[in-house]
Order: C-alpha cells, then structure tokens, then sequence
C-alpha cells in the first residue's frame, strides 16, 4: 500500500489529522509532518529542503496547495514524488478522487467561430489584434462580419493578412458580392448561403455555412443541404437560434428536427443571439448551449463578444465545449470536471464550521490578524480576541488600527474580500484574490506577492 507524508503548518496539524482520519479507509497510509511554520500556505520548497531531512520513507509527499517554488526540484532532493495538494484542508477526500480519475479536458469536437461584427469600421492592424486576442482565447475560426449597406473596400485585403499570419477565415455578410469578394480572396468559410445564393458555393473553393430562406422556412434549409450532398461539397447547416422570447424553444426544435433528418450533417450553432441579448452572466448560458451542441454533435459554435456583459464569450466558450465534451464522452453529468464557469459561487464555499474556526483561533498567540468566513459571517481573530459578523464595519472598532495607516489599508481589503465572498457563497483565503473562474485571468501562483508591513504574509512564520 502506498505511504504518503503530508506537510503541514502547526495551525493546521489537528485539523489535518482529522480529514485523514476522516478518509478511512483510505487506499493509503499516511504520516503528518509539521515542518516549524505556523501557516501552511508560508511553506516554500526551499524552507521544505531545509527543513525536511532526507530520507523520507515514503512514496510520495504533499505539501500544501499554496506551498510555493519549484517542487520538481524537491522531486529529485529527495528521490520521490513531491506534490501540492489541494488549497483546503476538507477538500482532501475529493483531492484524492480526482487524482484516481482523471479528468482531459484537451479534447472537443467543436469548432468556435468568433464573429468580429465591425469589421469594416476597423482597420487592417486593428482587425488582425482583435484576431490574436480571440485565438488566444479559444478561438478557431475567425469570423470578418460585414456591415449592411456599409462599404468595405478593404474586405479582401482583410482575409488576406489574416491569412498572412496563418488564422482560418470566414466572411459573414447579408451581401452577395461581398462573399464572392471575400471567398476569392481566400477565405476558409462563407457565412451564409440559402438555396437560392448556393451558386456562389460553385464560384468560390469557400465552405458554405447553410441557412434557411427564413428561420421557420425549414425546407429551403433542407434542399440547400441536399443540394450540397450531391455536389458531393463540405458546409455546415444552421437552422438559426433565435433569441428569448422571440423563438428560442421553436429554434431548438428546428435544429433537432435537423439533426433527426440528417444524422451526418455538420451543423453550426450560432450562439449570439442569446448570449448577447439576455441581460444575464453568459458562464452559465454559454454552459447550457453547449451542453445542448454537444449533444446535437454540432460541429461549430458561432459566438460574438460585442455587449460588455459579453465580454469573456470566446474564453467560456472554450472551456464549455471542453467540459460537455468530456461529461457525454464519460457519460457523466458535467459535475466535478471543472470549476471555471462557475464565476459566482462555488460548490463548497465554507470549508470551515465556526467551531472550527473557534479553536483555531483559540490556539494563536501573536497580534497578527486571520481573516476566515463561515456560514455565520466574517471571523477575524488574533491573540486579543475572535470577532465575527456579517458586516466590516462593524468589525473596525475591534481591530483598533486607527493608527496603523498601513495595517488597516490591509484589513480593509481582506474584509471587502471576505465580505464579497460571504455574501456570495465563494471561497475566501486570506492573502488570496478570490476566484472567478474563466471570468478573469488568473496569475501563475494566484497568490498576492505584496502585503503591508506587520501583516500576517510577513510576520507569521517562526
């Protein structure tokens, strides 16, 4: 059986002790070591070298999931795996299940196309940056939109240094002309042709993205894709996604009468007119239509990110076609793949009980200020007292940093923080900004580098 030392803080020791004893029977065994600091999240891999005497009799070690360095290095130090575990102690069990199973989410079978709709307003230079930007966020194809009765005289020199710097290209325009400019000045995709524009189909080496004459017009769509099976030519089919309440349901519909129609057909879903036109967060939008695409086996996924609420469409995108991917391909809900669409709350935002917290804080003998959350509000604690509440200031007078300029800087920000996170029900760490998922950009260590003079980042190891 294998044994795994477990590194620790002395704050944290008891409480570690009683997650693993809590595990039991658990496929391992498993030693606790607490290496002289009095917070976890202070360990380093240098203070581990220093600290943790070689041998270690054990297949492998965890230190915590904020312990920071190189632990590929202590890997070789000690001649045995070294890893991180998770942030929170309680999140142990569920640590251990997804280390048994894990999950690749660098598979998906969908294309994103990323629709840049004010195309001619922009320059070349401009177009071609906000192309970078959409690829690095998860984009395949980018999409030139064209502008009705708007000219665009530079459409094909567009394509053409989009092309330059090797982006695969689609033209969307209402204008005839216009996609013929665009699919013989190279581009990968033409969106759209209905069953009475598919002779531009046979004037350019384009693939055409199929529509219907109108929405409803469920025929015309079907004699476009028919006629595109007998030319023996790839396109994709959109019966077209209408917004709430104009349709939605009814278009669902369509696209699944389609798919029943033509098993085999690719299909693009183009996603923007509910995402755009809902005032709602599109995580979980995008979360739901995917899940409906991949479940269709749609091929492509048309987004647009022009709202301000829309503004991380392409990046929720990427990672909603990635976990609906791997929950039908495990044949699983899409639970526990993955947390960055959830911006807002989280499933298990209060890892701590107040008693916990209470004998935690029961147990420190120094000034230095913990900030920690709970079902019943904000504790804050050191050797002088425990507070708790639900609002800040009422927490203030107790901190007495009237004259404490860069403390209480601190403190405020920890206890908007945990404020935020408490209202919210999301996880809280001292010292760590809160997590947003996929919503904003996450640093390499997600930790705070900086902190005040004589708080807890600086003062509390020993």
């Amino acid at each position: 059986m294998e044994h795994i030392v477990f590194l620790t803080g002395r704050l944290a020791e008891k409480g570690l002790h009683r997650v693993l004893e809590s595990m039991a029977p658990a496929p391992f065994t498993w030693e606790v070591r607490e290496i002289g600091v009095q917070v976890a999240a202070l360990m380093t891999a240098e203070l581990v070298r220093r600290r943790v005497a070689v041998p270690v009799q054990a297949d492998r070690i965890i230190v915590p999931g904020r312990c920071r360095g190189d632990l590929d290095m202590l890997s070789v130090h000690y001649g045995l795996p070294v890893e991180r575990g998770p942030d929170e102690l309680k999140d142990l069990p569920r640590f251990f299940n997804q280390k048994a199973k894990p999950m690749d989410l660098s598979q998906q079978d969908i294309l994103i196309f990323a629709e840049i709709v004010d195309a001619p307003q922009l320059d070349i230079p401009a177009i071609c940056a906000r192309a970078r930007q959409h690829v690095a966020d998860g984009a395949d194809v980018i999409d030139i939109g064209c502008l009705p009765a708007t000219p665009f005289p530079h459409l094909e020199d567009t394509v053409r240094a989009l092309k330059a710097e090797g982006f695969t290209v689609s033209v969307d325009s209402m204008n005839t002309d216009e996609l013929v400019r665009g699919g013989k000045a190279g581009a990968d995709y033409l969106l759209s042709l209905s069953v009475d524009t598919l002779w531009i189909a046979d004037e350019v080496d384009s693939i055409p993205i199929l529509v219907p004459r109108e929405p409803a017009d469920e025929a015309s769509l079907y004699a476009a894709v028919d006629a595109m099976e007998q030319r023996g030519r790839p396109y994709f089919a959109d019966s077209i996604l209408d917004p709430i309440p104009f349709g939605l349901l009814s278009s669902l519909g369509r696209y699944e009468r389609l798919r029943a129609r033509y098993p085999d057909a690719p299909i693009l879903l183009g996603v923007g007119n509910v995402t755009e036109l809902t005032e709602a967060d599109t995580a979980g939008i995008n979360a739901v239509l995917f899940g409906i695409a991949v479940e269709m086996r749609a091929g492509a996924v048309l987004t647009t990110q022009v709202s301000p609420h829309a503004r991380r469409a392409i990046r929720e995108a990427d990672v909603a076609r990635r976990m609906m991917f791997a929950a039908r391909e495990h044949r699983m809900l899409p639970k526990g793949i993955s947390d960055d669409l959830m911006a807002l709350h989280e499933k298990d935002p209060f890892p701590d009980t107040p008693a916990d917290i209470a004998e935690t804080a029961a147990a420190i003998r120094d000034p230095n200020f913990r900030v920690q959350i709970a079902p019943d509000g904000i504790h804050v604690y050191n050797r002088d007292g425990h507070h708790v509440a639900a609002d800040p200031f009422t927490l203030w007078p107790q901190l007495k940093l009237e004259h404490d300029g860069n403390h209480a800087f601190y403190m405020g920000v920890e206890l908007a923080r945990a404020e935020i996170a408490w209202q919210l029900g999301k996880r809280y760490a001292q010292d760590q900004s809160l997590a947003w998922g996929c919503a904003v950009e996450r640093d390499a260590e997600n930790l705070q580098e900086w902190c005040a003079p004589g708080t807890t980042m600086k003062t509390q190891e020993s």
